[in-house]
């Protein structure tokens, strides 16, 4: 389990989003002002992933404005991330996502987040990691599974809202909502009011 743990960092060739190929795109390098998240998925080309891929492309600039960067890996070579990158949406491509899409041929990094599925290929994998590449949150769909982006957002939402504040995030928190402080006082305080808020 990686959550609490230093995010393993990697080198690795990825696809920018300007097309152009970085062959040293490290994950240290590429945090943003509050930190990343990472997520895998099992190939490109394939069936769910382009739902997803998409769906967080949709929320780039969420991501971005709340300080953190989005990564991109699966065990596809950078070739074939970028023809799937230059197929319309509609021929089953993704179309210019704006984010990089990191190639793992050698199963390295999918291996080092303990996503890689029969050493073939990476189940759907999510990381967020924070300023300091520490692992914050994690979930693992299996293929068939499609992930929520809102979700993460929410934890994106959460992790700041406690670096900021001090005050820890109850079930079901969203942004805009009270947090709790981490003692046996604000644990009483806030359920004084928990029953009105279910």
């Amino acid at each position: 389990m990686l959550v609490t743990k230093l995010a393993p960092d990697f080198k690795a060739t990825a696809i920018m989003p300007n097309n152009q190929v970085d062959d040293s795109f490290e994950l240290s390098k590429n945090l943003g002002r509050n930190g990343a998240v990472l997520f895998f998925w099992p190939k490109d080309f394939t069936f769910v992933c382009p739902s997803e891929i998409i769906a967080f492309d949709h929320r780039i600039k969420d991501f971005h404005d709340k300080g953190f960067n989005v990564i991109g890996v699966s065990i596809d070579t950078e070739v074939v991330h970028y023809a799937w990158k230059n197929t319309p949406v509609e021929n089953g491509g993704i179309g210019q996502v704006s984010f990089p899409m990191v190639s793992d041929v050698k199963k390295e990094i999918a291996r080092s987040y303990d996503v890689l599925f029969d050493d073939a290929i990476a189940l759907r994998g999510s990381f967020l990691i924070d300023k300091h590449q520490r692992v914050r949150h994690a979930v693992i769909n299996d293929f068939p599974l499609g992930r929520n982006v809102d979700e993460m957002l929410r934890m994106v939402d959460a992790l700041v809202f406690f670096e900021e504040n001090g005050e820890v995030c109850p079930a079901g928190w969203r942004k805009g909502d009270a947090g709790m402080k981490p003692t046996h006082e604000g644990v009483q305080e806030y359920l004084r009011d928990y029953a009105s808020r279910l």
